[in-house]
């Protein structure tokens, strides 16, 4: 049996079989090597975007940097934290929901107004208001802790004073059938009327309007 210290011939010459051995450790080590973990994907830049509100509105936003100052007053408008002063760039809804689907996800509903008509001359609503007023209670079973908001308003027939006692009357009635259904919590629930001063439809004095017999829910 040979010795560790052994003559080999390879190409080029003669090596010992010690050295031949080192040689094919480091191959073998090489070869079952695990290959490099892949990138991480970069990070996308920060950005600012406005968006409409759900009726179609919207305001703008001035965005101050050491490089200027940016104006975004275009929905879907949007402008990166670092970019040069005025460069915008428009991006998609999608794009969006994308990239601030956490924040979204966390958002709270947004608040929703009903409006629910009375028969002239009391506190009574009409068939339509009266389906109109399920939407509400469903409404509020998906928002736990909601505040909501009842407002009484009349038309302009009869006396004002008349009317700010009937629409206290309406908003009291409206939110009595509410609670009922709904169980508002105490202390997030608020009552007011505002009589004939705020009118859907202006007319004039001593005028029946439907459209202004009215009370406004607000759910926040």
């Amino acid at each position: 049996m040979t010795g560790p210290n052994m003559k080999v011939r390879c190409a080029g010459g003669l090596t010992t079989l010690a050295s031949v051995l080192a040689l094919s450790g480091i191959v073998l080590l090489v070869g079952c090597a695990s290959p490099p973990p892949p990138a991480p994907p970069p990070v996308p830049a920060s950005y600012v975007a406005l968006l409409a509100d759900a009726d179609g509105s919207f305001g703008a936003v001035q965005l101050s940097t050491s490089r200027g100052v940016t104006v975004l007053d275009k929905p879907l408008q949007a402008a990166r934290f670092l970019a040069a002063s005025g460069e915008t760039y428009g991006v998609s809804q999608d794009k969006i929901n994308q990239d601030f689907a956490a924040a979204i996800a966390a958002s709270p509903p947004k608040p929703v107004s009903y409006l629910l008509y009375f028969q002239a001359g009391g506190a009574r609503l009409t068939p339509e208001a009266e389906a109109e007023l399920q939407k509400v209670i469903s409404d509020l079973g998906t928002r736990p802790g909601a505040d909501l908001s009842v407002i009484g308003h009349t038309d302009t027939a009869g006396d004002a004073d008349a009317n700010e006692r009937l629409g206290l009357e309406r908003a009291r009635f409206v939110a009595g059938l509410i609670n009922r259904s709904a169980k508002i919590e105490a202390g997030k629930l608020s009552i007011e009327s505002h009589g004939e001063k705020n009118l859907l439809i202006a007319t004039p004095d001593n005028t029946n309007e439907p459209r202004n017999r009215r009370v406004e829910v607000t759910v926040r």
